[in-house]
């Protein structure tokens, strides 16, 4: 039987039977209700969910957005020369693309395809590639795809991507703290460290010592809700890449469905919030996610380190086996025991000549290296 796939505009036109089917949503990421919060929160975006079906049964699933980025915003990230940045930015007209992410745009991971156990993975693959094929086809003012992000393990599958004019590329690592079981409490994490890093680590706290912290409920992330979107605001203007500004009504909607799975610390200082943290527990891991800070009061009361040493306190406090820290400021993630795990995405214009032209430059990609530190005993 052929595989065939249908796009979905709405998480609430799919039936619950391919769900079933596929028996993916014991991964948070892949639930209709983790998606749907992204999905009424962020009316801006362009949702589709396309799912491969064979024998009337859904045996894949992918998510994609179509979200509007300035050129100058990607090419600012990436190791160029200064007149080959000129040159690409003149090549897109220094305009905006509409570009269409097949992966979740909000999170930093192999979260976007799902394939059912026991199929055939390459095929299957392919047959995602091909609905994503007939979802750009038929979007008008569309420029670039782009499909993320994927480990090391995964590339034997999604290399078949190539034979569909796509480019690789390697984005920035995923920073992984994995914990051990004998880690009970910060504390016996801290003696794990070598002298310097735990130093360190007790700086953070004592610098951070006048903020003062508490997780959020539903009725704090409404009483917040402006405060805590302008202090995610600031750090997307401090980042040197996001594709897209979440709503921070998504965070209601998860908090609401998901309890205390879906954590958001507040930072108060003086009674005023300066910054706030949010993570999934998702199984066994803890993921952040984003963050807001103050960075007039960041250096002189420590925010951003605070916020790192507390995910770690997550981590262990909900018993997970691993803390993903996300991409961005590596170096520092990696002063905590954070590793990198390599992720790759593939990229191509819609249009086949653009593509010719993208392509060399894609396959040239270099992400920003950083000195890994190795901070336990």
């Amino acid at each position: 039987m052929s595989l065939e796939s249908k796009i979905f505009k709405s998480i609430n036109n799919i039936p619950k039977s391919y769900w079933d089917s596929l028996n993916c949503c014991t991964n948070i990421y892949y639930s209709p209700e983790f998606l749907s919060a992204f999905e009424l929160a962020n009316s801006d975006i362009d949702f589709n969910y396309i799912f491969i079906i064979k024998d009337n049964k859904a045996v894949a699933f992918a998510n994609t957005q179509i979200v509007t980025i300035g050129i100058e915003t990607i090419t600012k990230n990436i190791r160029m020369s200064s007149a080959l940045r000129r040159f690409i930015n003149k090549l897109f007209c220094n305009n905006h693309l509409r570009v269409l992410f097949c992966g979740n745009v909000f999170l930093s991971g192999e979260y976007g395809t799902f394939l059912k156990e026991g199929e055939d993975k390459i095929e299957t693959f392919k047959a995602i590639a091909n609905g994503v094929k007939k979802l750009y086809k038929r979007t008008k003012r569309l420029h670039t795809i782009f499909v993320k992000d994927f480990e090391n393990e995964s590339l034997y599958i999604t290399d078949h991507l190539k034979s569909f004019d796509y480019a690789s590329m390697q984005v920035e690592s995923n920073m992984i703290i994995y914990l051990k079981p004998e880690w009970s409490s910060f504390e016996t994490y801290k003696n794990a460290l070598k002298s310097k890093y735990r130093v360190k680590a007790n700086r953070a706290d004592k610098k951070s010592e006048a903020l003062v912290s508490k997780f959020l409920d539903t009725e704090d992330l409404i009483k917040y809700k402006s405060e805590l979107q302008s202090l995610y605001q600031n750090t997307i203007d401090n980042a040197d890449f996001n594709a897209q500004i979440l709503n921070l009504d998504t965070y209601l909607n998860l908090k609401s469905t998901f309890k205390e799975k879906f954590m958001v610390k507040g930072y108060f200082l003086d009674g005023k919030l300066v910054g706030f943290l949010s993570a999934m527990q998702n199984q066994t891991h803890l993921d952040a996610h984003f963050i807001g800070i103050d960075y007039s009061k960041n250096k002189e009361y420590a925010i951003y380190p605070r916020i790192l040493n507390d995910y770690v306190r997550l981590g262990i406090s909900t018993k997970s086996d691993q803390i993903n820290l996300g991409r961005t400021a590596s170096e520092i993630k990696s002063t905590l025991g954070a590793i990198p795990k390599k992720l790759t995405c593939y990229c191509k214009h819609k249009h086949y000549l653009p593509n010719q032209i993208l392509k060399p430059f894609i396959k040239n990609v270099q992400i920003k290296s950083f000195k890994q530190h190795q901070p336990f005993k």
